[in-house]
This record gives C-alpha cells, sequence and structure tokens, in this order.
C-alpha cells in the first residue's frame, strides 16, 4: 500500500540534487572484469557467467551483457535482507545508447498530449510535490528464462532479474491532475533517455489505461531504500508501476504523453506479448495462439538459505527460509513440501510489508531417514491464485512461476 510522508523533504531534495557528479561516474571507463565464474546450472546451453564489480555504483553483480548493460543480482543477496541493496539491484536495458551523465539542474520531465496545460517539470518542483513511499518487487518479464526448455532467444537469465525496494517519490495521479487530463484520454504513454543504437529503431516506450496511470498506486520514484535512484537502475526519475512487470517501469523518465487513441507503438504493439492462456503457456511450434501484452505478475516463492546438492545429516533440525511474493497482490500463504509435492505443510510468514513486497517465510526440516529429498515451495496469493507444477513456455521466455525444487541428500 502507497503511503503518504509528510516529513520534511530537505534531506531528500539535497541528496538528489547533490547527485549529480555521483550520477556521472564513468560508464565509459576501462573495466577491469573480474576473472571470478559462476555457473547458474541453466539447461539447454552455456551457463557459466562472470562475476564482475566494473560498473558504477554496483557491488559484484553477474554479467549477463555488457552493451546493453544486463546485470544480474547473485542469488546469495536474497537471503540476506527483504529489500534488495541498491548497490546489487539488478540491470536491464532495451538501447544501449543511455546517458552516462544526467544534469540535474537542467533535467526537465515533459508531460503533454490530451491535458489542459502542458507542464515542464524540474527535479525541485517534483521534489515540492507530496511525497509517498511504497514497498514493490520490480521483476524482468524474462526473469527466469534461462530455465526454459527448449530455450528462447533473450537475456539467459537466472532467477536474479528481479527485487525489492522502498521506493519514495509522487504519485503519477498527482501530476497528471496537475496537467489536467480531459476526458477524451484513453492511455498515457512514457519514454526515457535511452535511445535507440539503429537509426529508424522504435525508441522505448510503454503504456498505461488512463484509469489504471491514475489509481494512486503507480508513482515516479527519485528514490529507492532511502538514497537517490542508481544512474543504471533509472537516475534520476523512474516510473514505479507496482504489481506488473518490469517492462512498464520506464527508466530516466522524461516524457508522459497523455494519448486520446490506443498506442500502437512498437513496445506495446508488437513487443512483450504473451499467450493469452492460463499460465500464459503454449506448445513449441504452436500456431494460432492469441497474444496480447504482458501485464501483471504472478505469484512465486524460493529457498533462499539452501541450494540442491547440499548434504545434511539424518536427525539435524535445519531451518528453512526464502522469500515470496504474490505478484499482483500480497500473499495469503506459503507452504512447504520435503516429498516432492506428496504432501505440504505451512510455513511461517514474516512481516508483511505491503502488497507487492517480498515476504519472508519459514520452517523446518528433519530428514528422519539417509536418501534424497525434493524440497518444494509454493506461494498462494490473495486472489488465491497458486504457483504452477508444471513449467509453462512461450516465444517469449516470459512469466515462469513453476513451483521451485531443490533436491538435497541426507546421510
Amino acid at each position: 500500500m502507497i503511503r503518504n510522508n509528510s516529513t520534511s523533504h530537505m534531506m531528500t531534495r539535497r541528496r538528489l540534487i547533490g547527485s549529480a557528479g555521483a550520477s556521472s561516474l564513468a560508464l565509459v571507463s576501462s573495466p577491469s572484469w573480474a576473472r571470478t565464474m559462476v555457473d547458474l546450472h541453466l539447461p539447454g546451453g552455456p551457463s557459466a557467467r562472470a562475476l564482475t564489480t566494473a560498473f558504477p555504483q554496483k557491488a559484484e553483480m553477474i554479467l549477463q551483457r555488457t552493451r546493453p548493460p544486463l546485470l544480474e543480482t547473485p542469488w546469495s543477496v536474497f537471503d540476506k535482507s527483504l529489500f534488495t541493496p541498491n548497490d546489487q539491484f539488478y540491470v536491464r536495458w532495451h538501447w544501449a545508447m543511455i546517458p552516462l551523465s544526467i544534469d540535474v539542474e537542467t533535467f526537465r520531465l515533459k508531460v503533454h498530449g490530451t491535458v489542459a496545460r502542458t507542464l515542464s517539470l524540474s527535479l525541485r518542483d517534483i521534489l515540492q510535490m507530496p511525497r509517498v513511499e511504497l514497498a514493490a518487487v520490480n521483476q524482468c518479464s524474462g526473469n527466469s528464462r534461462g530455465f526454459f526448455a527448449p530455450r528462447v532467444q533473450g537475456g539467459e537469465w537466472e532467477n536474479g532479474a528481479m527485487g525489492n525496494a522502498l521506493w519514495t517519490g509522487v504519485r503519477l495521479k498527482d501530476v497528471l491532475d496537475r496537467a489536467g487530463v480531459t476526458p477524451n484520454a484513453v492511455q498515457v504513454r512514457f519514454h526515457g533517455l535511452e535511445e535507440p543504437v539503429i537509426e529508424g529503431g522504435p525508441r522505448f516506450m510503454k503504456s498505461l489505461a488512463i484509469d489504471h496511470a491514475r489509481d494512486g498506486d503507480v508513482m515516479i520514484a527519485y528514490a529507492v531504500n532511502g538514497a537517490p535512484l542508481p544512474l543504471l537502475n533509472g537516475f534520476p526519475l523512474r516510473l514505479v508501476v507496482p504489481g506488473w512487470y518490469a517492462t512498464y517501469w520506464v527508466k530516466m523518465l522524461s516524457d508522459i504523453e497523455v494519448l486520446d487513441e490506443p498506442d500502437a507503438n512498437y513496445w506495446t504493439k508488437q513487443a512483450y506479448l504473451i499467450p493469452d492462456t492460463q499460465h500464459a503457456d503454449m506448445q513449441p511450434g504452436q500456431k494460432g495462439v492469441p497474444m496480447i501484452p504482458i501485464n501483471r505478475m504472478v505469484p512465486r516463492s524460493f529457498i533462499t538459505n539452501l541450494s540442491s546438492g547440499t548434504r545434511l545429516r539424518v536427525g539435524e533440525h535445519r531451518a528453512l527460509r526464502g522469500i515470496a511474493f504474490g505478484g499482483d497482490c500480497g500473499v495469503a500463504a506459503v507452504d512447504l513440501s520435503t516429498d516432492g509435492g506428496k504432501s505440504w505443510h505451512a510455513a511461517r510468514l514474516g512481516r508483511d510489508e505491503g502488497p507487492y513486497s517480498f515476504r519472508h517465510w519459514q520452517t523446518e526440516f528433519t530428514p528422519l531417514e539417509p536418501g534424497k529429498y525434493v524440497l518444494m515451495v509454493r506461494c498462494t496469493n490473495r486472489n488465491g491464485a497458486a504457483q504452477p507444477v508444471i513449467a509453462n513456455w512461450n516465444p517469449g521466455g516470459f512469466m515462469r512461476n513453476v513451483i521451485e525444487s531443490t533436491d538435497v541428500s541426507a546421510d
């Protein structure tokens, strides 16, 4: 749930306006790639990736691609905190042409189109508006794509193309109300400062229905986890669309256009499409499947303190813990199976940080006999949607949320 914050903006304003230097860190400096490699254990192809500390404002990350930057959060990070630290929050851009620095004094957010008045808002203007905070998961549409079989094109992520954070900013509704949305408005289109690398390439833009844009939850963030947005995560402004996949969370947001007809741009009509079927599932090579734009997230859950291949001792009490999120609503329950899904028991849920946030869960496991055990974790959200037993498949590699399994043994 979005929270009002009526305390002084002075500290945030100073930190944001003072971030001009921090946000012009040299993306163009000669990188010194780490030699350490990590195996993501992805089926169907090479799964070794480099670990790198070469990117500005970023600690150790899994390098998926250099241009445009695709950096994955190492899995161990998710066992340390409910909120993903800014310096290890994953990075995903569509085009390689992104600004290497931002002048916060001259930066403007333009609001135009089917409105009563066109706005050109400075960061100081935005910081003077009522401030809100919201805990929300940002997850790439293709998170876990590397597990799709048969393999599909795109970034071959493991499970780390996601992060949970406390976002601070202003309601999109308040900005639109300042511009004065006219009655014939149907959609709102957003784009940022990244540019195509080829002439005529489609500029990255995404749209929301007018009622969704004005629902009071969608926000324009200027801070994350109490600090200005890192440059690679969208400094100085980023759209936050809680409960929806990150393709809608436009980074370096610079332009908001209110439309009086449905948006027909490439990134809305042709890209990020999913089968209009249960679990966005289809068969490889299947034809004639109706496709729609990806939208709401679905529930997921993970064990974070044990990995496949862990060896346990018979009779040893082991704590099991992890994270879950409900997708477009809160977590209702997390259940664990230690026998490959034959039986289930409820895990204990941790503090509820809101309907769009990660939520901790924990339970215990004691192997009573030697042998192999398949641990499975399942989230059910407050709308009654639960993770499926069988993984979905689609050509985009989108919306994987199968019940996760962790194979361990005891002796």
